[in-house]
């Protein structure tokens, strides 16, 4: 259940108004706003600015999180001390700025509508493909690996060559693909840094779709995996001896060989090899 809004100043407390919009106020009545009459259209323009900028005033001060509701026109109009048309005419402003969204039957809530809130980590899957993946890894993993090279000890350096081995001695296609997920993660971890680990899960729970693990396995063939086996081996190598440049280079590059075999194998032109 949603929670209503605070607001952030009381009725018998306005905000502080210029005197064209204290004049103006004190033309305009509280009632609905739907009729009209003769000389009041001045007043109903000053009104519905008056109320924008003090229902802006009121997203700005409150600290609570999206999705919280804002109290009825009716009551907003009581608040603000305007009429409830041009309180209306205000969260049509707001609503088309994407800082408040209407549900029919419902109310207005804070923040953007809920298909403008962009995808959520589950059922990303369904949403990205291949090549956005590769493009995230791309610009990530170099940076994770330069860092590894800076932070990882003995003991990370140790178990990044366990993992390599551990690859190159898998005897099937989900063994390797569990210890070659586990060597690029332990990079990510290596590296220190909690944020780049977070959008690495992200990108790494995105691949793990079952679907993907087919067309990456239809791209590793013999030839393949030793070119990746040696890879794997240039980017430990560079983190053991200290060098963030190289192993950024090595771990670049081996994302670009998995680009370009995703491609051959996403247009037809390899077929499955084991």
């Amino acid at each position: 259940m949603m929670a209503s809004i605070h607001i952030g100043f009381p009725a018998n407390e306005p905000l502080p108004m210029s005197p064209d919009n204290q004049r103006d106020a004190q033309n305009s009545t509280l009632d609905s706003g739907d009729q009209t009459h003769p000389g009041q259209n001045s007043s109903r323009s000053s009104n519905s600015s008056l109320a924008l900028e003090r229902l802006r005033k009121m997203l700005d001060e409150d600290h609570s999180t999206t999705d919280h509701q804002l109290p009825t026109e009716r009551v907003l109009s009581e608040i603000l001390g305007v009429g409830r048309r041009a309180v209306r005419r205000a969260l049509e402003v707001l609503e088309s700025e994407g800082r408040i969204w209407r549900r029919q039957g419902s109310g207005t809530y804070v923040g953007p509508a809920p298909e403008q809130q962009g995808p959520t980590i589950d059922g990303l899957s369904n949403r990205s493909n291949f090549f956005e993946v590769m493009e995230v890894r791309l610009r990530i993993e170099p940076a994770l690996a330069q860092l590894a090279a800076l932070r990882a000890t003995e003991d990370d350096i140790k178990h990044l060559r366990e993992l390599t081995t551990k690859i190159v001695e898998a005897k099937d296609a989900d063994s390797r693909e569990l210890w070659d997920s586990a060597l690029h993660r332990y990079i990510a971890q290596t590296a220190g840094n909690t944020l780049f680990l977070a959008l690495f899960n992200i990108v790494d729970k995105v691949r793990q779709d079952p679907a993907w693990h087919h067309v990456r396995e239809l791209a590793r063939s013999r030839d393949s995996a030793m070119l990746y086996s040696d890879q794997h081996d240039t980017i430990v190598e560079a983190i053991e001896r200290r060098d963030p440049a190289g192993a950024e280079a090595a771990a670049r590059q081996h994302i670009l060989s998995l680009h370009e075999r995703l491609l051959a194998v996403t247009a037809g032109g390899l077929s499955h090899a084991s």
